[in-house]
């Protein structure tokens, strides 16, 4: 009878076999070497290319002298026939001679690391490939007249750098060099920079021979070598000019293309926190601009011909007049041009429009010297134009106004702080068309008082002569009131049963209603005074400056009585001694801001700014460290230390579990067909349970010193003492 055989299958491979935890135990460790030897072979060698000095064969910042007697050393092995060169080996070797016997070129080199010619080897490379050395045209690098002059603006140097400091405008700063054929092609475009930015920011050059400022300024390498960046370009060799900016106690640096445009809306922008004004076309126009804009606002309408971005100075009076005004630009084009005609009155562009209140006719500015604020060149004219046309023709009364059209008992008139007596007129009313009414009505009255031209009959009734007067002297204001929005300040006016129908939320009826305001402010009056008594002191806190006498307008809407009724207050204001009162004026509520300005901030650098500008500085420094020479040896020492950690740890854990091997390999017993089974690692102790176990063990007695506890010996006896002392 034939036996069966048995085939045996080889046992799978353990998950802890020995060369799975050899490879996990010195994972680490292996990729710290490799990323080692990766970054000595590869990342340095990109990171500093061979000098032009290691072309000549001398040391790096050898003197002038020193790199003519190198070229002329190799010349004369050259031309004695000793040795002849390679094409691109001379081609290296004459770019090294001509850049570094340039002075500036030479500077720039040896101390910022700036080499923006070097593209012209790459290009001498392919012109003359193939070719003789006599055939290559001298000299290589081409040399641009250049000087501080070019720019013609303000030079900066170490001795006026901290007075530039002083004032509270930034400081726009371009660094240049004289030998750099870059910064003579941008000096035109710097000279607009700085047309662009007059009034909104200060500017100036330093040139790199201020080695002490420019290096100062300089951005350091982990080794503390200064270098200038051109945004996220990684070589600095091709920078020869540099722009940043100067705030106290902060420095920002321009990363990005260097333009016109890029670094005025840089520092529009991210720097100032200027507003961008947006472009509307003729569809968006009236829903997404006129609708949107507050009512109380002037808007202001940009026509331009080439739809280029809005000026910084523009922007920046955006943003100052944002309380009075919105502005917008269109971009102007022919087939539009009747439709602008027929809506506005606009003929052509360039051209300014101000909207003010619905049926007044809109203010128009066209000609040369609108030309001349969109040719970037007076930015003064432009904020002349905006003082004569912030407000609406009948303004109104708000919190940020109140003081400067002269409606406030703790300000002044608009005459001037040594006027004692002046009036204010107020429309109030919640928005209806009978406010709307009523506004045109006020227009018209405060126009029939301020005609310059022919004298009407209201004009030639001497009647009206008080009321022409203290509007031509400024101390007649007309305005209106929000009652819904201003409902405290309403009521403390309107304090009459008919109040509700024109203050506070809106009512089944609304009604406008007109009031005047003496205002009587004696500067002189209890200067020096001291309170009597604490109720006097408590009074002189809580009441405004300035008394005031009320009085209500109860008659018709035609614009002669009004006039009449006017000219009466002022008369008897001015002659009479009238009884006033000194109160405590209820506070104008702030209006809400406006959604499209919500996101300015006070500070000089921007929210968005800051954080992109701190995204790009960590990303650079990133770029910075790994060009850093030091990293590789690094890598390399960290790569040691974890494999001399990973062996010593591997090589106590072998040591400790030996002898536990050893004598469970003696107990167990041997198969018949001298196989060895495979030991049960449930059933032996591991090293730590030894090492209990050895713990718990009691010592030996030889080795423990007697105590009073230990069993006496077998032949001890005790000693009897006697009671004699003489024994």
């Amino acid at each position: 009878m034939a036996t069966p055989s048995v085939s045996r299958v080889p046992p799978k491979p353990s998950a802890n076999s020995p060369l799975t935890s050899t490879l996990k135990a010195y994972f680490i460790p292996f990729i710290l070497f490799s990323a080692s030897l990766v970054y000595q072979l590869i990342v340095i060698p990109r990171a500093f290319p061979p000098s032009h000095y290691d072309a000549l064969g001398i040391t790096p910042r050898s003197s002038i002298e020193e790199v003519n007697q190198a070229y002329e050393k190799l010349s004369s092995k050259w031309n004695s026939g000793v040795e002849v060169p390679s094409t691109i080996d001379f081609i290296k070797v004459r770019y090294a001679f001509e850049l570094l016997t340039n002075h500036n070129w030479k500077r720039d080199y040896d101390l910022f690391s700036i080499d923006e010619q070097f593209h012209v080897i790459e290009k001498a490379k392919e012109q003359y490939a193939g070719r003789s050395i006599s055939e290559i045209t001298f000299p290589l690098l081409e040399t641009i007249p250049f000087g501080p002059e070019d720019h013609a603006v303000d030079v900066i140097n170490s001795e006026n750098f901290l007075s530039k400091l002083e004032t509270d405008k930034a400081l726009l700063i371009q660094i240049f060099s004289l030998g750099s054929a870059r910064c003579a092609q941008f000096s035109n475009e710097w000279k607009r920079i700085v047309t662009l930015l007059d009034g909104v920011a200060n500017t100036g050059v330093i040139d790199l021979a201020d080695v002490q400022l420019a290096t100062y300024l300089a951005e350091k390498r982990p080794g503390g070598v200064p270098y200038f960046r051109h945004g996220n370009v990684p070589s600095v060799q091709f920078l020869a000019y540099y722009i940043l900016l100067m705030i106290p106690h902060n420095l920002v640096r321009h990363e990005g293309e260097l333009s016109i445009d890029s670094v005025t809306d840089w520092v529009a922008t991210s720097i100032l926190s200027l507003p961008r004004i947006r472009y509307y076309s003729k569809e968006s126009m009236a829903q997404d601009f006129l609708l949107k804009s507050k009512p109380h606002k002037v808007k202001v309408i940009f026509f331009s011909q080439t739809g280029e971005r809005a000026t910084p100075f523009i922007r920046q009076a955006a943003k100052n007049y944002s309380a009075v005004a919105t502005f917008a630009f269109v971009l102007w084009q022919e087939g539009e041009s009747s439709l602008w005609w027929n809506m506005l009155g606009v003929e052509s562009a360039p051209a300014i429009v101000f909207l003010k209140e619905t049926g007044v006719k809109p203010v128009i500015h066209h000609g040369k010297f609108i030309i001349l604020i969109y040719c970037y060149v007076n930015s003064s004219l432009f904020v002349d134009i905006m003082e004569k046309n912030k407000h609406q023709v009948l303004p109104q009364l708000r919190s940020v106004t109140s003081k400067e059209l002269g409606c406030d008992a703790r300000g002044f008139s608009r005459a001037g702080k040594d006027t004692k007596i002046w009036y204010c007129v107020v429309l109030v009313g919640r928005y209806s068309l009978e406010l709307n009414t009523m506004r045109e009505t006020m227009r018209r009255v405060q126009e029939t008082l301020s005609k310059d031209g022919e004298l009407t009959a209201v004009d030639q009734d001497l009647s009206s002569a008080p009321a022409l007067l203290a509007l031509k002297q400024k101390r007649l204001t007309f305005t209106w009131l929000d009652g819904e929005a201003q409902k405290s300040y309403c009521f403390f006016y309107i304090n009459s049963e008919d109040s509700y129908e024109t203050c506070g939320p809106r009512d089944m009826i609304d009604t406008a209603q007109l009031f005047i305001v003496r205002y009587d402010r004696n500067g002189t009056e209890d200067v020096g005074k001291q309170p009597t008594n604490k109720f006097s002191a408590l009074y002189n806190v809580e009441s405004d400056p300035a008394s005031q006498l009320v009085a209500k307008y109860n008659g018709s809407n035609k614009i002669e009585e009004i006039v009449q009724w006017i000219s009466e207050i002022i008369k008897d204001g001015d002659s009479k001694d009238l009884p006033s009162f000194k109160s405590r004026t209820p506070e104008l509520v702030p209006e809400d801001a406006d959604s499209s300005w919500s996101s300015w901030t006070q500070g000089t650098v921007s929210p968005s700014g800051g954080l992109n500008h701190r995204v790009k500085s960590l990303l650079n420094k990133i770029h910075d460290y790994i060009d850093d020479p030091r990293v590789g040896p690094f890598l390399l020492l960290a790569a040691l230390i974890s494999f001399g950690s990973v062996w010593f740890k591997r090589s106590q854990v072998a040591q400790s579990s030996k002898p536990n091997h050893s004598s469970q390999k003696s107990k167990e017993p041997e198969h018949l067909d001298h196989q060895t089974s495979e030991p049960d690692q449930s059933n032996q102790p591991n090293a730590k349970d030894v090492t209990m176990r050895k713990r718990r063990t009691r010592p030996r007695n030889d080795l423990v010193p007697p105590s009073m506890t230990d069993v006496d010996p077998k032949d001890a006896y005790q000693v009897e003492f006697s009671d004699s002392d003489t024994g």
